[in-house]
């Protein structure tokens, strides 16, 4: 029986590893607010309260809203604590559940001192996946790919915990709050269900079937089911949304997709525990399968169903376990004595320099760790020198190539945290907080005493007490209630359903929708549902040929990657003039203008001090009443 000091001294162990990584998370991530997808995902639930903004061209049509409740359940939380506070409380306790379940998952399949080290991984390790670094595993902003995500990590500790039907319920009931992040979820647990060749043969067959879609959409008697994106919708979803097509992914996407899957193989290789070889066995074929079905989109034809999939996403999955494996895997392998230290290391490189190369490295444990039996005991001493080689030199380019990245971003103001969080993305302080977490987990592992984890919980509970309320504080927040009444003389000017358009833009669409609580006319992250809908896709298009006199398409992000070196490129905005307000006035969609300059038509002046003050609102009525006037006399 285990003493009652015994006892005290493993809880108060369990309390300091569990507030560490509350204070690592609060300061190596944090809450990001309405960064990203956060504002589109704010706005539809926004929709459902104000429903004149469901006028608005993202949703005039066809658009993700369709696709999930996770909408009206975000509007139900911001009638009752308001915008900010809604997403904030969300966030956190979905990002509880993904992390508690992933504790969870972690002890299940392997133990409970290790799962620790994987939820420190799965904290602080990249998990990007797809292109152009749009979408990583675990944001820190308010999505329904949260929620979906931490649904399905449950659902796995569920089946992992011996409880299957829950797991499936759990996972079923993830599909309509995104079914994109959801399926995938779905098809694993499938897969862990069955025989390994009934599952090749299940994610085989699922590849031929989207390959039949793909070529049988060319002919006349199904084209009307299986409907392929047009010349103009096609290229509009391309110009807006590039990491949608693998055709165009750079070599760094392709290593950063490609690495999971290495450590995969890796880890089903290595590991003997059946459960783990079946976990890692089934995420390899329901990524892949997802990457195939993506190629076939891709470099068959565009068929509108197989590219709104984004069966790429699949990926998420092999990120996920790979990373959550990771630390496990490297004490497994650690333990060899011929080729252990070496495989470890260059497991821990594929991570440190993936941006040069890290499935190289993977591939190359890979290779050593199925040889060492033809190893012989007289290169052992040398293969020790080599990992503590490679290991020296991982490290030394990590925090390296981090200095001049931190370096720039301390020169911006902020808080101790915000600078903190802005430093902490660079590989060289993901590379040391993972060892000073290492070592903590090391230590009270081996204390005897209780004075080590009652010295550690206290000064944690310490730190949070100045990182929590830190971590709370958005440094910009939007549609604050005193934003709004700053502009209640523009909102009663302006009708809810009316349109507006901000030149040159200040933002993505957020003032617009939040602030004004109105229709944007053409902003950047409205742009975001074209690859739903050819009609959205070309009133985008149309709108933004408009705006020609005062902006280039903002839309057009992949000319925008590809223009980015050339210096001769006109500037994208141009300054408001009295003609060029009477020419996009034209449009009657086009409602209000906003803009610094004055050019006449008496609009609202903003007097008040701040950003805005000085700018002014131009009522496109008015405009072309002024204007009709002029050419009549």
């Amino acid at each position: 029986m285990h003493s009652p000091r015994r006892g005290l001294q493993n809880k108060l162990v369990v309390s300091t590893l569990a507030m560490t990584l509350i204070v690592l998370w609060l300061l190596m991530c944090g809450y990001q607010g309405f960064a990203s997808d956060a504002q589109i995902y704010a706005f539809q639930a926004l929709a459902r309260i104000h429903t004149a903004l469901s006028t608005d061209l993202y949703l005039q049509y066809s658009s993700q809203d369709r696709f999930t409740i996770f909408s009206p359940f975000y509007a139900w939380f911001i009638t009752w604590f308001g915008l900010d506070n809604a997403a904030r409380l969300l966030t956190f306790f979905f990002t509880a559940v993904l992390f508690i379940a992933a504790w969870n998952l972690a002890a299940a399949i392997t133990n409970r001192s290790a799962a620790w080290l994987a939820v420190a991984f799965l904290m602080i390790v990249a998990g990007d996946y797809g292109a152009s670094g749009v979408f990583r595993v675990s944001e820190q902003y308010l999505t329904a790919r949260l929620a979906a995500e931490a649904l399905i990590i449950v659902a796995f500790a569920c089946h992992m915990r011996g409880l299957r039907g829950l797991a499936l319920l759990i996972a079923i009931a993830a599909l309509p709050v995104h079914p994109l992040m959801a399926f995938p979820g779905l098809l694993l647990l499938v897969c862990l269900s069955l025989p390994v060749r009934i599952s090749l043969i299940g994610a085989t067959t699922g590849v031929v079937l989207a390959l039949g879609v793909a070529l049988a959409a060319a002919l006349p008697a199904i084209a009307h089911v299986f409907i392929v994106m047009d010349k103009d919708w096609f290229e509009v979803v391309r110009e807006r949304s590039q990491f949608l097509f693998p055709k165009l992914w750079s070599i760094h996407d392709w290593d950063l997709n490609v690495r999971p899957f290495s450590y995969l193989i890796f880890m089903a290789t290595a590991m003997e525990d059946g459960r783990i070889r079946r976990f890692c066995i089934a995420g390899l074929l329901v990524g892949t399968a997802g990457l195939a079905v993506a190629l076939i989109a891709d470099f068959i034809q565009p068929v509108a169903i197989l590219v709104q999939g984004q069966a790429w996403r699949w990926v998420w999955i092999a990120c996920f376990i790979s990373v959550l494996l990771l630390p496990t895997t490297i004490l497994r392998v650690w333990r060899d004595e011929k080729c252990g230290p070496l495989c470890g290391v260059l497991l821990l490189s594929g991570w440190i320099i993936s941006a040069v190369g890290g499935t190289l490295c993977v591939f190359l444990a890979l290779i050593l760790w199925l040889a060492r039996s033809h190893i012989r005991d007289r290169v052992v001493p040398f293969f020790r020198w080599i990992a503590i080689l490679v290991g020296i030199t991982a490290v030394a380019w990590a925090e390296g190539s981090s200095w001049a990245a931190i370096a720039s971003k301390l020169t911006s103001a902020g808080n101790a945290l915000t600078t903190f969080n802005k430093v902490a993305d660079t590989i060289g302080v993901k590379v040391s907080v993972v060892s000073l977490f290492v070592l903590l987990w090391w230590w009270l592992r081996g204390a005897r005493t209780l004075w080590a984890p009652v010295g550690a919980c206290a000064g944690l509970l310490i730190a949070s007490i100045f990182v929590i309320p830190a971590s709370l504080t958005q440094a910009r927040s939007v549609g604050s209630q005193s934003d709004i009444e700053e502009f209640l003389d523009w909102r009663a000017a302006i009708p809810e359903t009316s349109t507006v358009f901000v030149a040159p833009t200040r933002d993505v669409g957020s003032f617009v929708w939040f602030t004004l609580g109105r229709p944007n006319y053409l902003a950047l992250d409205q742009s975001a549902g074209v690859v739903f809908s050819r009609q959205t896709a070309l009133e985008v298009r149309r709108r933004s040929e408009v705006l020609l006199p005062l902006t280039d398409p903002t839309w057009k992000i992949l000319s925008g990657i590809r223009n980015a070196n050339d210096r001769k490129r006109k500037a994208p905005t141009r300054p408001l003039t009295a003609q060029t307000l009477i020419q996009v006035c034209g449009d009657p969609q086009l409602g209000f203008v906003v803009s610094p300059e004055y050019v006449g038509f008496d609009p609202l002046r903003h007097a008040h001090p701040g950003a805005w003050k000085d700018w002014y609102l131009y009522d496109c009525a008015h405009v072309r009443l002024r204007a009709d006037l002029r050419d009549s006399s």
